[in-house]
């Protein structure tokens, strides 16, 4: 009797513990739910060809369209991502191949303490490193922020995926008389392709609703400007500027942009993955 007694004062704990996780789990979930369902609720009426292909219109005119904001973030993250996948890639490959070593801990505790550092202190960073030299805003010293910000993401994925690649592998390649850089490049990073990929495309989608580093590097442009060095427009900036004017015109534009940007950050994700099933390596 006192065991089937224990039995069901186990069984009732289990259950409750169990209620109480899905009961935090519905609450967590709830307000993600009803802020994408209004997202898309407000973004979806500013949806329209024109919307893609046209203009911010001048105030008081009706219309228009964030061609120059959703140009000139794909070219600020494409730029960002040519920066930052080869340090971040490089420095991953370092730290998982000298981790005891002095310079591999002193690596990894700077990489660590700046992916903590705040998006806007990156941003004074940029503007007092690229920006004041320079003389003028521009597209260039937006990537670099954001590339800096991919940087420890990339590089920490790496390393932990490249951790997890049997030491035999790499003995094995250099037991055959194959030089160590072609055992890295041909053997051990296709290897874990999956976690390196995985890395980029989460720190692309990290960066991507990042406005604070643009408003003092970047800085916008009403415009098409496909000049990297000078102040180009971005989807952050279109919604920050857009969301905190006194027209309903603008605010519908920005309902629309964060529709846009939230579906291109889902995107993202997605293809993350699919390319880590897709390039998944059994050992």
């Amino acid at each position: 009797m006192a065991s089937d007694k224990g039995i069901t004062l186990r069984r009732i704990k289990d259950y409750l513990i169990k209620g109480v996780v899905i009961l935090f789990a519905a609450v967590s979930v709830v307000p993600l739910v009803l802020i994408l369902f209004y997202i898309f609720k407000q973004g979806v009426a500013a949806i329209n060809w024109d919307f893609f292909t046209s203009l911010p219109k001048p105030v008081g005119e009706e219309g228009g369209g964030i061609a120059n904001a959703l140009l000139g973030s794909l070219m600020i993250i494409f730029v960002a991502a040519i920066i930052a996948i080869p340090f971040g890639v490089s420095i991953g490959i370092y730290l998982s191949e000298n981790g005891e070593r002095l310079l591999a801990r002193n690596t990894r505790l700077v990489v660590d303490a700046l992916q903590g550092v705040p998006s806007i202190v990156i941003g004074i960073i940029v503007y007092i490193w690229v920006v004041q030299p320079m003389g003028s805003f521009s597209a260039l010293s937006g990537s670099i922020a954001l590339a800096i910000m991919m940087i420890p993401i990339i590089s920490r994925s790496t390393e932990e995926t490249l951790k997890l690649i049997p030491h035999s592998m790499k003995e094995a390649s250099l037991a055959l008389g194959v030089p160590y850089y072609k055992t890295m490049l041909k053997v051990i990073v296709p290897s874990g392709l999956s976690g390196i990929l995985s890395g980029i495309i989460l720190s692309i989608a990290r960066i991507t609703g990042e406005t604070a580093p643009l408003l003092f590097t970047a800085f916008g442009n009403p415009f098409i400007n496909l000049n990297m060095l000078k102040p180009m427009h971005s989807l952050p900036l279109l919604i920050f500027n857009y969301s905190t004017s006194p027209y309903d015109d603008w605010h519908r534009l920005a309902w629309g942009a964060a529709f846009v940007l939230m579906s291109f950050v889902l995107l993202l994700n997605i293809i993350t993955k699919i390319a880590s099933r897709k390039w998944k390596v059994q050992f």
